[in-house]
């Protein structure tokens, strides 16, 4: 699923910034990415939790 190389994934990350983000928005924006890709690859090793076991861990 995630076909690019890792360095052209993290330049199109930053390429699309607003011209004036800040380092700490680059940051942000990369470990948003980080965790949305380990997050598909979870899914895609079948490492998923069921919505009904989300709604009772996460039940007041």
């Amino acid at each position: 699923m995630l076909a690019a190389p890792l360095k052209q994934r993290i330049l199109d990350a930053v390429d699309g910034l607003p011209a004036d983000a800040t380092i700490e928005d680059a940051i942000e924006r990369l470990v948003f990415v980080a965790k949305v890709e380990r997050g598909l690859t979870q899914a895609e090793a079948g490492q998923l939790i069921p919505h009904a076991e989300i709604v009772k861990r996460y039940a007041r």
